[in-house]
């Protein structure tokens, strides 16, 4: 996906993702597994998991296949070590690599690919090479941590929609459309973002400007994800529902999976 126009307005409009939740998550693994002085966050976006982990004394390579996203997440890396530089051991490298074909100079305490960036994978062989990769790329007891939509959450979209936003400075239309029998599901937004939202410097009535977004995502049952992780070689792999410490059930909507190398 080209996120070009999108990259700089995904911070905006994602302002309410749970982000906290998501990092209280991983330091519970810590807790359970071991802390990682290394990590490779795949698929990290605009950094606003890779920054407070480095913020956590945790080498960190920043991975993502677009380059705008990586422009935003090194931008705001910079402002927040200048605001407090990161402690010893800190640190974050952004590199442009696609997940499925990813791969350091080393290898890493730590994988996490997290915010359902595996569901953008929508064949089953580019959820197995992604696997491949992981495992390949991990020191021996290292740990692999991502989430997932389930089925029932891509269902659930698709009866809910569309969606809507409409804000002083920023409004879309979020239709999606889902392909029941391949658990696949296309969403389609309309954005529009005030000229001022970039620091435009037109001092006349103010403008918006339309960006269209495509995203494709596929859900995968849970049982083949965690029978695909034990094929690659993890030798422990657990899963759990909805940020919490819980079994995954038929209603569950994101399901996190922990595998050891």
């Amino acid at each position: 996906m080209a996120y070009a126009e999108f990259a700089y307005l995904y911070d905006r409009l994602m302002e309410e993702m749970p982000y906290p939740e998501w990092l209280d998550f991983l330091s519970q693994c810590w807790s359970k597994y071991g802390k990682p002085r290394t990590l490779a966050d795949l698929g990290c976006g605009t950094g606003s998991l890779s920054i407070p982990l480095a913020r956590q004394g945790i080498e960190v390579y920043g991975i993502d296949l677009s380059d705008d996203m990586l422009a935003v997440a090194q931008q705001k890396g910079a402002e927040a070590e200048r605001h407090q530089p990161f402690p010893a051991g800190g640190s974050v490298a952004w590199l442009q690599q696609d997940m499925r074909e990813w791969s350091l100079h080393r290898q890493v305490d730590a994988v996490i690919s997290l915010c359902d960036c595996l569901n953008y994978l929508l064949e089953e062989e580019e959820v197995a090479q992604t696997f491949q990769q992981v495992f390949a790329g991990l020191n021996p007891g290292g740990l692999f941590v991502f989430d997932v939509h389930t089925p029932y959450q891509l269902e659930a979209y698709a009866e809910a929609q569309p969606f809507f936003l409409n804000e002083d400075d920023v409004a879309y239309i979020w239709t999606s459309e889902l392909d029941a029998e391949r658990c696949e599901i296309e969403h389609a937004l309309t954005i529009f973002v005030s000229d001022m939202e970039r620091g435009s410097s037109n001092t006349g009535s103010e403008r918006f400007r339309r960006v269209d977004e495509l995203h494709v995502q596929r859900a995968y049952p849970m049982a083949w994800l965690k029978r695909q992780l034990q094929q690659t070689g993890f030798s422990e792999v657990e899963m759990y529902g909805d940020f919490a410490w819980k079994s995954v059930t038929k209603t569950t909507q994101r399901a996190f999976f922990v595998a050891r190398k």
